[in-house]
């Protein structure tokens, strides 16, 4: 079956598409320039399969690593297998999407997040900011407790001027300050701190985050939420 899926995805191959990706930061090795729309349609029709899923992602084809992502079932998801998996993130898109179509999802989330905040490698800990973000979106039933302990992290990393790394920090931080009118001001408040590093990447990290979390639109939205 996998092969069969292989096949698709080539014969969908865009090479303009994956010129496009490649200015924009996405690793062009085995990427055949096949839309996110068209693979979640795909993952769609396919449905859910962890098996299959664990095949894909043995492809190595980076589309058909994202579809993985989509189809797998999150219960079925051990840790060996995402420590196995976040070890070949090689790119950003899909770094992201499989935190937050599947590892978030599972119940390590929380402490895959604590976890590869801690890591050296570029993607290993991007995914650990990812997995705070897609959390602070997608777990309704976490509490507030869950997104506070995070926050101190966040300070902690924001020297990191990777590119990769800081914005996914940066994308932590807001989204969690985008869940609730307290997560909001205790956000607002890391970022201030933040923002007193001797960093280039804190302090952009803590000015991007600090125009979006005070700005009315989104007080406004918390107030009435």
């Amino acid at each position: 079956m996998e092969k069969i899926l292989i096949k698709k995805l080539k014969s969908l191959s865009n090479p303009e598409a994956v010129a496009g990706m490649a200015r924009f930061g996405i690793n062009p090795k085995n990427t055949y320039g096949v839309s996110i729309p068209v693979l979640r349609k795909m993952a769609k029709e396919i449905g859910q399969n962890h098996l299959l899923a664990q095949r894909l992602w043995n492809s190595g084809v980076h589309e058909a690593r994202i579809l993985a992502s989509m189809i797998d079932f999150p219960e079925e998801v051990t840790e060996k297998q995402m420590e196995r998996w976040v070890m070949d993130f090689d790119s950003w898109d899909v770094c992201d999407q499989v935190c937050s179509n599947l590892f978030d999802q599972t119940k390590f989330a929380h402490k895959k997040a604590m976890d590869w905040s801690k890591r050296g490698e570029e993607f290993v800990k991007r995914a650990g900011f990812v997995l705070m973000a897609a959390l602070s979106v997608h777990d309704k039933k976490a509490g507030d407790k869950n997104f506070l302990k995070f926050l101190p992290i966040i300070k902690r990393e924001a020297r990191d001027e990777r590119n990769f790394v800081k914005k996914a920090v940066n994308w932590a931080l807001r989204q969690i300050g985008k869940r609730n009118l307290h997560l909001n001001q205790k956000a607002i408040k890391t970022a201030k701190e933040i923002q007193e590093i001797e960093s280039k990447a804190a302090k952009w990290i803590a000015s991007d985050a600090i125009r979006e979390l005070t700005s009315q639109a989104v007080q406004k939205r918390l107030r009435i939420k």
